[in-house]
């Protein structure tokens, strides 16, 4: 605690960096730590590492990846905005697919980059998110400007999608990752019952009825991203 109070004090911003390759950690650490007015107060490699890592260390920013297994950046995301809502989320991704951008502003992420991004420009979008205001690559902000021009086909493509809970959503990401029901279940800390329930329902909504649909689907939607190992 008195580490903490002293790092605010110094009126340092405090990162915690997620990403599920070490490498790419390690280099935004060393990038962030070669500034002065940054402390990397830790990393994470998934989405729920990361969930679990922003309550403890109370992060200003988190820097999010989008494509991670367990947990993608998108419900990390979420999670995080509704537990600490002060705590900025800013996306580093090489994705710049207009329906990421969506979902994870939507979850509540202030600003979106691309992984080309130059590091003036990556600690630039940090102090704007961290002092609340937000921050796009130039091939982001041209893609929101353009959605405007077609916001009731963007509808059209989300709406199936919308028909899941939250919960939902992170079960089907689960499966199409190969999860079995019993794995999901130690992972989301809910009986084997309820993940069948689960599975039950997304299935019924979605009027999808075998594993290899799902997977297509929850590819096809965004909830999981093929790691191309980028």
């Amino acid at each position: 605690m008195d580490e903490r109070r002293r790092i605010d004090m110094e009126g340092n911003v405090k990162v915690l960096v997620v990403d599920d390759h070490t490498i790419v950690r390690q280099g935004l650490r060393a990038i962030l730590e070669a500034q002065s007015g940054f402390v990397v107060v830790g990393e994470a490699e998934n989405g729920r590492e990361a969930v679990k890592k922003a309550q403890e260390l109370v992060p200003d920013v988190v820097l999010m990846d989008i494509a991670m297994p367990i947990l993608n950046g998108l419900e990390a995301t979420r999670q995080i905005k509704k537990l600490l809502p002060d705590t900025k989320v800013l996306a580093l991704t090489m994705y710049n697919d207009e329906e990421y951008v969506f979902q994870i502003l939507k979850a509540g992420a202030s600003g979106y980059l691309i992984k080309e991004t130059a590091t003036t420009e990556l600690i630039k979008a940090i102090h704007s998110v961290n002092g609340g205001n937000p921050f796009f690559s130039p091939i982001i902000s041209r893609k929101i400007m353009e959605s405007y021009l077609k916001e009731d086909e963007e509808k059209k493509t989300r709406g199936e999608t919308d028909k899941l809970t939250n919960r939902e959503k992170e079960v089907l990401q689960l499966i199409a990752e190969g999860y079995t029901n019993n794995e999901i279940g130690n992972l989301m800390n809910i009986s084997v019952k309820t993940v069948e329930t689960h599975r039950a329902h997304i299935m019924s909504k979605l009027d999808i009825h075998d594993v290899a649909g799902l997977i297509k689907y929850a590819i096809r939607k965004g909830l999981v991203v093929l790691d191309t190992g980028q």
